[in-house]
């Protein structure tokens, strides 16, 4: 069974991860290399399909591979001219807080929200569910990543 501690440490390697990300925006080569590393060890793009919807995306808004989900978290692949490079923002801290989880032998989801932290010390909110499968190693990967800022009474729909 996987345990609720299990998923607060890739959730922890994971926000430490993006804010690694955005501390080497200036050095493009390292922060490709970096970047594509911390996909491959969180996510399971190499076994499967990954159900990767982001945040900031509204033409191409699924991302069922990694090429997708590189171009979103650091930008400059002109087949997604809409990412700006989500993780170069860059951030300095990303907390978890978890309202569910729902942990099997195989497989775990968690639902809640993540606050990004700024530079400026400013939060942005943003609500998650994330799904984790326990890879052959035993490493829990990402194959489920759905984000969306929270809902806007005043915005147009």
């Amino acid at each position: 069974m996987i345990t609720k501690e299990e998923v607060q440490k890739v959730q922890m390697e994971w926000s430490n991860g993006v804010v690694e990300i955005g501390a080497k925006k200036d050095q493009r080569e390292e922060c490709e290399r970096f970047t594509s590393k911390f996909l491959d060890e969180r996510y399971a793009f190499d076994k499967k399909k990954v159900l990767f919807k982001p945040t900031k995306t509204s033409v191409i808004q699924f991302r069922p591979d990694k090429e997708g989900a590189l171009s979103y978290f650091i930008a400059g692949n002109d087949l997604y001219p809409e990412d700006g490079g989500f993780a170069i923002q860059p951030w300095t801290k990303v907390r978890f807080e978890n309202e569910v989880m729902i942990l099997e032998e195989k497989r775990a989801l968690a639902m809640g929200n993540y606050y990004f932290t700024d530079l400026d010390g400013q939060e942005v909110k943003v609500e998650y569910t994330f799904g984790y499968t326990l890879d052959p190693s035993g490493k829990l990967k990402i194959d489920v990543h759905h984000s969306s800022l929270p809902y806007n009474p005043g915005a147009s729909v």
